[in-house]
């Protein structure tokens, strides 16, 4: 199983990044600043060297979240199980507690400090696109695996149920950093539900009251639920400014800078 999920979720990145980048090149919602030749190299470094931490935590044991399920499984171990639900309800109900999990992850990202120094290394990319999508810190990818494998052995989550899970999860982080123009009124019509490419942006704004909003990846509900929306920046978001103002975008673009990241403290109020 662990062959074929590792196929399936290494296919729906590669098609996921591929349509993605073809409809924001079609339809830009922002004019683009730098070529994608300065910026992608570093942003697909990030992910290569989490997936390679990931792996090694997946030869110790269930440390990942896939390990964690099967581990989970053989043990009878987590709440789900021991619900009686329905095979279809029982995915439904892992699905939908994997990502308040990762809503709450995200929160503790942005709320703690050193957690912060971590995830600036995300939000420091002076532009958003698809790679955005994927660019953390090998280190916040290992934490991120860590949580995720306890939350799943917590409620005892289906290893089908994490494999969807992870898939939607890199599918839709690739779609809502997207640059990519929709309709208005399919955008109001998505984000009843899941999270656009226009209700993620403001989340990568400058400002700090901005990009301390909007904490979802998959389900729009979370931020609705726990009061941390925001409809819409003070700059339209086309004009609207990406990044983090105390990090120069050279900085920002750079794999060996960036990387060093997180060893300089944030400003105050950032």
């Amino acid at each position: 199983m662990t062959d074929w999920a590792t196929i399936l979720r290494l296919a729906g990145f590669l098609a996921g990044l591929a349509l993605f980048a073809l409809a924001e090149a079609r339809w830009p919602r922002r004019p683009r600043r730098f070529g994608r030749r300065k910026r992608w190299p570093t942003n697909l470094l990030m992910p290569a060297l989490g997936t390679g931490l990931a792996a090694a935590l997946h030869l110790v044991g269930p440390l990942t979240a896939l390990a964690a399920a099967a581990w989970a499984a053989q043990r009878d171990i987590g709440l789900i199980p021991h619900l009686a639900l329905p095979p279809l309800w029982a995915m439904a109900a892992a699905l939908v507690i994997l990502d308040l999990a990762i809503y709450w992850q995200h929160r503790a990202f942005h709320r703690i400090g050193w957690l912060w120094r971590l995830h600036r290394v995300h939000h420091a990319d002076p532009e958003l696109d698809v790679t955005t999508g994927v660019r953390f810190h090998p280190l916040e990818y290992l934490l991120s695996a860590l949580w995720k494998a306890a939350v799943v052995i917590a409620i005892g989550a289906s290893v089908e149920a994490v494999v969807l899970f992870e898939t939607l999860l890199n599918l839709l982080a690739l779609f809502n950093h997207a640059n990519w123009r929709l309709p208005g009124a399919l955008d109001r019509l998505l984000r009843r539900v899941i999270v656009t490419p226009d209700f993620h942006a403001v989340h990568h704004s400058t400002e700090p009251d901005e990009h301390h909003r909007n904490f979802g990846f998959n389900l729009a509900w979370w931020d609705y639920i726990f009061a941390t929306y925001r409809a819409h920046p003070r700059r339209n978001i086309a004009r609207m400014e990406i990044g983090l103002a105390a990090v120069p975008a050279r900085q920002a673009i750079g794999p060996f800078s960036a990387l060093a990241l997180p060893s300089e403290p944030p400003p105050a109020g950032e």
